[in-house]
């Protein structure tokens, strides 16, 4: 069975991040969406309804799992047994990144591959940051999530 991680703050999760997962499945027989927690970070939505929401956006697929972690995520799907890190890209900003942490990865555990998908262009404007302050001046971010999220905010 090919196991993917899907790792993030996910604070909020968009329809940037459900288009991730939904092409996802097409590769891997199982995706877990992962919430890093940072202990140092004050996230904008508690870990506890970001977990509420994604699981009850998924509760009728049984290839998804959403969980929380701390530490490295690399370390995190070793422990769960999970040979895939998937990722999205945006912009080539994102793609930098990226690449530092896949060769990081790879350094520290060469069994565990990062696989990437692009995002659609019509989703590539979408971020978790610019949702949140989209939401912090009072806008409607609904149309930013995706169909069937609902967070208790």
């Amino acid at each position: 069975m090919k196991k993917a991680l899907f790792p993030g703050s996910f604070d909020p999760f968009t329809r940037g991040h459900a288009d991730i997962v939904q092409r996802g499945l097409r590769l891997f027989d199982h995706i877990t969406i992962a919430i890093g927690v940072n202990e140092q970070k004050k996230g904008w939505l508690p870990v506890e309804e970001r977990l509420r929401a994604l699981r009850q956006l998924y509760r009728d697929e049984p290839r998804i799992a959403v969980e929380a972690y701390n530490g490295l995520t690399v370390d995190y799907a070793r422990q769960q047994g999970i040979g895939f890190i998937l990722r999205g890209l945006r912009t080539h900003k994102d793609f930098e990144y990226e690449l530092g942490m896949a060769d990081v990865n790879r350094q520290l555990d060469g069994d565990i591959e990062t696989v990437v998908l692009f995002s659609e262009s019509d989703l590539a404007n979408i971020s978790s940051s610019v949702v949140r302050e989209l939401a912090n001046f009072g806008h409607d971010i609904r149309q930013w999530l995706p169909e069937g999220l609902c967070y208790n905010i």
